[in-house]
């Protein structure tokens, strides 16, 4: 376990020292499902980076994780004599990373009753009456505590990673053929290719990373971020808080929406203030719906409460976990969520919440059993170089016993 921790610290060219980092779920974990089933807490992307990202780039430093049983193999902790345990939903800040920097033994930093961040001396338990508590303040949190946080934060979210990865730092210059509003709120990695598209940052900056591509005649509005290696497919309008993940290709109408990974939402169609974990796909012509028709407040399926709960938000779309698929001309209802693994088509409104491991739509589903689904994953995986693991088929199988009770056959 060690061996491997300095291979990667040495992989990412960042140190070594003393004190260890160690990103823990926290309380909020089982709130942000569907995509926690699959991976820990610090590994969602919300921004241009993943929340680890942020932390190790803020810190210098790798960093490991405390999370599910099920998930500590792909992501183990290592503990050394002198930690410091870090919530990974809470995302980092200068003034944040200053206080962790900075902890002492016996030192805690709480905002309201939750812990931010703590001092841990390998083998001593942890009692935070005897701690020095240090108060995190109101007007410089940035917090992710329900899925749709990742949506609805991810103006500011990316607004931070673009300062922090672009501080100091000189663009690819614009090619010509591209109309740019705000061209110094743009920055532009290298090996990307934009051809005959418009980028407009007058309202947040725009992120186009290393061999990503923008095709002709997409439109453009930040803040927006293209991730290594994705693709923007020719006639793209794609409105601001929007991140596209590393390899994944979008087209057709996006508004305020993030896709992690390896996902694909290449035709037209629409998706607004919506998530998509890595490995899904969305068929052709497939829309979500964003508001309802009498304008009032989003429920969302509650993975806590196994019923549906407010979001306090108007706005609220497709929530779709791992390797999920919809069929072309798929039509999503406000609000709804997908769990990991499932494989929805037809014609009609599916249900606003559908279990991992389903196959069907709107005239009901049946059980996606795992060798079909894991033979799907397999081929889509392939098609990028990338294989499906022993490891992989652990978690997966483990999310299909863990959500067989809302499963109706």
């Amino acid at each position: 376990m060690f061996e491997g921790f300095f291979y990667l610290a040495l992989k990412q060219d960042v140190k070594i020292h003393s004190m260890n980092y160690i990103l823990f779920d926290g309380a909020v974990r089982d709130q942000l499902l569907p995509f926690t089933f699959t991976r820990p807490v610090a590994d969602l992307r919300i921004g241009i980076l993943t929340i680890r990202e942020k932390w190790e780039k803020h810190l210098g430093f790798t960093t490991t994780t405390v999370t599910e049983d099920y998930l500590s193999q792909r992501w183990p902790m290592v503990e050394l004599e002198a930690n410091v345990l870090i919530n990974a939903s809470f995302i980092p800040s200068e003034a944040l990373v200053d206080l962790i920097t900075n902890l002492k033994e016996n030192q805690a930093i709480f905002y309201k009753d939750e812990a931010v961040a703590f001092y841990s001396v390998e083998d001593q338990e942890v009692d935070f009456d005897a701690y020095d508590i240090i108060e995190y303040p109101d007007d410089d949190v940035l917090r992710v505590e329900y899925c749709w946080d990742l949506f609805s934060k991810n103006h500011e979210a990316i607004a931070r990673d673009f300062e922090l990865l672009t501080k100091g730092r000189k663009s690819q210059p614009l090619p010509k053929g591209v109309v740019a509003m705000n061209p110094d709120n743009i920055f532009i990695e290298e090996g990307a290719k934009l051809l005959h598209c418009s980028l407009n940052a007058d309202e947040g900056p725009i992120y186009i990373g290393r061999d990503a591509e923008i095709m002709e005649g997409s439109v453009i509005r930040g803040p927006f971020a293209l991730c290594d290696h994705a693709t923007v497919k020719m006639a793209g309008k794609i409105y601001g808080g929007t991140t596209v993940g590393p390899y994944c290709k979008i087209g057709g109408e996006v508004n305020n929406s993030i896709l992690f990974g390896y996902s694909n939402k290449g035709h037209d169609g629409f998706l607004g203030n919506s998530v998509l974990g890595e490995w899904c796909n969305i068929g052709a012509d497939t829309n979500t719906s964003n508001l309802k028709n009498n304008y009032t407040e989003v429920r969302l399926w509650d993975y806590n409460s196994e019923r549906f709960a407010n979001t306090g938000l108007q706005f609220c779309g497709l929530m779709m976990g791992d390797h999920s698929k919809c069929g072309i001309n798929t039509m999503f209802n406000t609000g709804t969520v997908v769990g990991v693994s499932a494989n929805i088509f037809g014609s009609g409104f599916p249900r606003n919440f559908i279990p991992s491991f389903s196959w069907g739509g709107h005239g009901g589903v049946t059980t996606y059993n795992t060798d079909k689904a894991f033979e799907t994953a397999k081929a889509m995986m392939e098609r990028r170089g990338i294989d499906f693991s022993e490891e992989d088929s652990e978690i997966l199988q483990h999310v299909f016993e863990l959500t067989a009770k809302f499963r109706r056959n």
